[in-house]
């Protein structure tokens, strides 16, 4: 069982919000430790390469066929001059059917035209074969000033340079493995101060509510009134971990107002909301801030399309991560060193999610102009940066094809086992909700209609009749 935090967000919760941030930044430093000095290692050999390819470029000459570099460097000369001839090529024949269709029009012959254009076209071709030719005489002669070869001092400064390689290479592990382990050691130490802390904190909050072993969210008793308007009336379900939840009623059933309740868009009229949050900690959702939420892992995507199409893709995800900055207003106004080091893990932890959906090719592209189905899976990534134990997916196949969304029903199934997240689904596709879900939940006017597994649901007349039809007897 979980303890809960206590409700209210007292100076001692926000304390341990703090607490928390620094935490995870200080274990995401951590994780990143060994691949920060690969990075500087690979950084410092390329170096060394560099300068060793300037080293071996005299005796790498006096080494290599002479003939071999004399036919290449004639090929590319040629390469050059083709393009250039290509486009003469074009602005003759450009020429000439305009002149042929102004001596069409005027009723006149153009054989002119046409001896013109072969006169111009074997004049370039003799122009080409004169320069071809004087590319072989260059050629003989360079062949004929540098006919020694000598692979010896190549040889000997390569070899040289090799083990030169070799010895930086065991010297930057031994340094870089003396540096990781000492700050490795700090880290460490400073999760283990941050823990304690963190415990101390917990243990002068108040808890009592738990939750089963098996729910990840309990809602209990939700309202949601605009006026007279029950937009939510009563409604009470759990979601366990590790399943795919389906909220399913017909247009105005109260289902997206259902999920703005639980990511605090809206304040509840009234009800609790219980979660097991990223740290195992029961809280209640309803004493938290909107922009608090994600802080407790739970991400969500929205109905419609809410990223910012003036920058990339990859800036957007960023864009996600903001909250999870521990650097304040004046660290990003002058720049302090945390703030860098937060930005490269950031960027890193884009890219990877980029890679896991597929949308690696579009990380440097702005949204705007982008396919509709491209936009959605990028919705995703983006709930994705969150480390969230819950995504809240609001009618994600929304706009898509068959095709598409049947891609989108995979990705769902590998999201859940790749990052062990529980997933919360308002969807119109029956097809993807039945198809994809554990546990499906139907309402209509904000009441429960009926919950169970896909086939209970079916089989559920009250859901039939207010969702699913029925068929009408004969």
């Amino acid at each position: 069982m979980a303890r809960i935090l206590g409700k209210g967000l007292s100076a001692g919760h926000k304390k341990l919000v703090k607490l928390r941030q620094s935490y995870d930044w200080t274990r995401e430093e951590l994780n990143g430790l060994k691949e920060k000095y690969e990075i500087k290692k690979q950084r410092m050999l390329n170096k060394f390469v560099s300068a060793s390819n300037k080293k071996l470029q005299k005796s790498a000459f006096l080494a290599c066929d002479k003939a071999e570099y004399a036919q290449a460097e004639l090929e590319q000369r040629l390469q050059k001059y083709d393009v250039k001839a290509y486009m003469k090529q074009r602005r003759i024949n450009h020429g000439a059917v305009k002149a042929i269709f102004k001596a069409i029009r005027a009723g006149e012959s153009f054989d002119s035209v046409l001896e013109k254009r072969s006169a111009q076209m074997a004049a370039l071709n003799e122009k080409r074969a004169k320069f071809v030719s004087s590319l072989e005489a260059k050629k003989q002669a360079f062949i004929a000033k540098n006919a020694t070869t000598d692979t010896a001092p190549y040889e000997t400064l390569r070899a040289s340079l090799e083990a030169e390689y070799s010895a930086l290479s065991d010297s930057l592990d031994a340094k870089y493995s003396e540096l990781c382990k000492k700050e490795t050691e700090k880290l460490e130490s400073k999760l283990a101060d941050l823990d304690k802390r963190i415990n101390s904190v917990k243990a002068s909050l108040g808890s009592s509510h738990k939750l089963p072993d098996d729910v990840l969210l309990e809602v209990r008793g939700l309202k949601m009134y605009f006026g007279g308007l029950k937009a939510v009336d009563d409604l009470s379900f759990d979601v366990k971990k590790g399943e795919i939840f389906g909220l399913i009623g017909p247009n105005g059933a109260g289902k997206t107002t259902v999920f703005n309740c639980i990511t605090r868009f809206y304040d509840a009229t009234g009800g609790d909301m219980y979660f097991e949050n990223k740290y195992g900690e029961v809280v209640d959702l309803r004493y938290f801030k909107v922009h608090d939420i994600i802080l407790q892992g739970i991400g969500r995507t929205f109905q419609n399309i809410e990223l910012v199409k003036e920058i990339s893709v990859l800036d957007n995800l960023l864009i996600a991560a903001t909250r999870y900055y521990k650097t304040g207003f004046f660290d990003h106004m002058i720049g302090v060193p945390a703030l860098n080091k937060e930005e490269k893990m950031l960027r890193a932890k884009a890219e990877r999610i980029l890679k896991f959906m597929g949308l690696e090719r579009y990380s440097a592209w702005y949204a705007m102009g982008l396919p509709y189905g491209i936009l959605k899976k990028v919705e995703i990534a983006r709930a994705l940066m969150a480390d969230a134990k819950l995504i809240i997916m609001d009618e994600p196949a929304a706009g898509l094809n068959d095709k598409e969304t049947e891609e989108l029903t995979e990705t769902i199934r590998k999201i859940r086992d790749e990052f062990g997240v529980t997933i919360l689904l308002v969807e119109h596709d029956m097809g993807l909700v039945m198809s994809v879900c554990d546990t499906v939940c139907a309402i209509s006017f904000g009441q429960m209609l009926g919950i169970g597994t896909t086939e209970e649901i079916q089989r559920n007349k009250a859901v039939q009749e207010a969702y699913l039809g029925v068929a009408e007897e004969e």
